[in-house]
């Protein structure tokens, strides 16, 4: 092969795993906004320098603009050289892309090939990307056998799924993946959600590292995490899967949810900021009553009375609905919130993985009907 080779993109992410090296070359603007999972930004033109020789084009001419944008992408190459490849051996194999016309990426990747590394680059760029990762989310979930973890907030279904992994079963945990738990105060202080594509490409990521030969278990999500969507076909076979109920106790929930949200509990003006969205389900009176028990500092008393007359009338509705699993789900009850506690359950459900795909696993999880 003639290097650099320019390759399609359903050849290249194929073999993505093949590569030493993902190179996006676009701005740091466009690779925050979604890039090919494990790509590094290398841009030959950074965002201050896109601009000026966008200006350029459009006000002087090509010519001036394609003068000053060769001495920068030159600079910039030669400084990536330096900084992050001159220790690569000569076997390194690269793949380079950039936006869509190949000219960012074709910059970079011929001085790489002229070194002598086998760089290889991405054509159509990240828009080739989008359209197969669009494509894929649309036939990856029809071929994998889910099961979907339900149960009333707070009892502890994104801790089982963690445990699952631990335990080495397939997990799609589409909360980590959204940076988002799901509900009105389910934002993560620290971790702003990703775009819409970044979250697609996460999911893209995840779904194509799954054997069907084997149970994804996953846990039961309303069409929006957050401010993103679940993939319609995604959503589709997740609320056609069979369903496994997990049931804890009241006390225990409030516990777990003391534990998985400590900024509400010690940032008292955000608790009251947030329930404030509340208002229009549930009237001024009401939610004046507990916003006053959250700056009295009554948590527990507060996540109770939260469960009881929003989160779980609220739940009930929902699955119900939208999951027709749900009303034959496989019971698991929680003994308790310590760690063999998960342990224990997460062992359950895997060792009736086998049986379960053959349509034979009802003996350690019991029906309810």
């Amino acid at each position: 092969m003639k290097y650099p080779a320019l390759l399609p993109a359903v050849e290249v992410l194929a073999q993505l795993d093949q590569f030493d090296a993902v190179i996006d070359v676009r701005s740091p603007s466009e690779f925050a906004l979604d890039h090919i999972p494990g790509a590094i930004n290398c841009p030959v033109l950074d965002d201050a320098q896109r601009v000026t020789v966008g200006t350029m084009y459009k006000q002087q001419s090509a010519f001036e603009a394609r003068k000053t944008g060769a001495a920068l992408v030159a600079r910039n190459i030669a400084l990536a050289i330096e900084q992050h490849f001159a220790d690569m051996p000569k076997d390194w194999k690269p793949l380079v892309y950039c936006w869509r016309g190949g000219n960012r990426s074709g910059s970079l990747s011929h001085v790489l090939a002229r070194i002598g590394w086998p760089a290889i680059q991405l054509d159509g760029g990240y828009k080739a990307y989008r359209r197969c990762v669009s494509e894929s989310l649309e036939q990856l979930p029809t071929g994998l056998h889910f099961r979907t973890i339900c149960g009333t907030t707070g009892s502890g279904k994104s801790r089982l799924l963690a445990y699952l992994e631990n335990a080495g079963a397939q997990v799609l945990d589409l909360e980590q993946l959204a940076a988002h738990r799901g509900s009105v105060l389910g934002g993560l202080p620290t971790e702003p959600q990703p775009t819409q594509k970044m979250f697609e490409s996460r999911l893209w990521q995840a779904l194509r590292g799954f054997s069907s030969e084997r149970v994804v278990y996953v846990e039961s999500e309303s069409k929006k995490i957050g401010d993103l969507r679940v993939p319609e076909t995604l959503m589709a076979c997740m609320r056609a899967s069979p369903c496994i109920r997990l049931q804890t106790d009241t006390a225990d929930r409030v516990g777990l949810l003391i534990e998985d949200y400590p900024h509400l509990v010690t940032d008292t003006t955000l608790l009251v900021k947030q329930l404030s969205h509340l208002t229009p389900l549930h009237g001024h009176e009401r939610i004046d009553a507990w916003q006053a028990l959250a700056e009295s500092g009554e948590v527990g008393a507060l996540v109770e009375t939260l469960l009881l007359e929003h989160y779980d009338p609220a739940y009930l509705r929902s699955i119900e609905r939208n999951y027709r699993g749900y009303r034959d789900a496989r019971l698991l009850e929680l003994a308790g919130i310590r760690e063999n506690d998960f342990a224990a359950a997460a062992s359950a459900l895997i060792a009736d993985e086998g049986g379960d795909l053959a349509g034979r696993g009802d003996s350690l999880l019991e029906s309810e009907h």
